[in-house]
């Protein structure tokens, strides 16, 4: 049964068995292999633009429609 602990254990142990005992360290290893590959940490001077960018946009306030 989804959503609880029972039926957590249940599934994680068929996923254990059918792909193996290391099953969620794989998912881990995975996750932390790809969770450091770029966006603002991996270029500053691009974070520094995009700041100020939304800075500047969140002080002009709403956007005046033209008929």
């Amino acid at each position: 049964m989804a959503g609880t602990k029972a039926g957590g254990r249940k599934a994680a142990s068929t996923n254990k068995t059918k792909y193996g005992k290391d099953f969620y360290a794989e998912i881990g290893r995975k996750g932390g292999k790809n969770g450091h590959t770029g966006g603002f940490a991996a270029n500053p001077e691009l974070a520094k633009i995009a700041g100020a960018k939304g800075g500047r946009i969140s002080k002009r306030g709403k956007a005046k429609k033209t008929a």
